[in-house]
């Protein structure tokens, strides 16, 4: 009778520890989800940013600079319910007005232009990395939410289910091969 106690005990203690382990793990991926959150939306305002600032110097013709400084204005203004689709739009935008190397040459050209086109070629080659980065941390988050035991024990607490950031993030040609050299 004792050493079934004793059995029971030690399963008892097994299933808590391995509980507590997947809630911990559970949560070290929430707070992973949080920091490349936090990151991704850094690397966008900085992409918004550059972007507005070259729209606003004057290199750029006037129509480029309106179409640029609008998708850079609506991506930094956008709700979170809308973020996406202003980022996609900043994309498209940058995409339009930097669709061949010769206007990347015409921004290298003007005083401080150098800085300012490399700046936003760093700019549009972070973003993918970021936005991987958070959505890798998604994915985990969710297959681990996805087990049995998480559901019936309600490891996950109160926390959100994770969403991915789902934008287009493809980068001007003329700009991704300027950020590798």
């Amino acid at each position: 009778m004792t050493s079934t106690l004793i059995w029971i005990a030690v399963v008892l203690f097994a299933i808590g520890l391995y509980l507590s382990w997947t809630a911990g793990r559970l949560d070290r991926l929430h707070a992973r989800i949080d920091a490349a959150r936090a990151a991704l939306d850094a690397q966008l305002l900085r992409r918004a940013s550059v972007a507005q600032e070259l729209a606003t110097s004057g290199v750029l013709d006037p129509a480029a600079s309106i179409v640029l400084y609008e998708a850079a204005h609506a991506a930094r203004q956008a709700e979170e319910e809308q973020r996406e689709v202003a980022e996609s739009e900043l994309s498209q935008a940058l995409r339009a007005v930097f669709a061949d190397a010769q206007q990347v040459e015409v921004v290298r050209e003007a005083p401080g232009g150098e800085d300012a086109a490399n700046e936003l070629a760093q700019a549009v080659r972070r973003v993918p990395m970021a936005r991987r980065f958070h959505n890798d941390a998604v994915r985990a988050a969710r297959a681990l939410r996805r087990h049995r035991t998480v559901r019936w024990f309600r490891l996950a607490g109160h926390a959100p289910f994770p969403m991915a950031f789902e934008m287009d993030d493809e980068p001007p040609t003329a700009l991704a091969e300027r950020a590798t050299t």
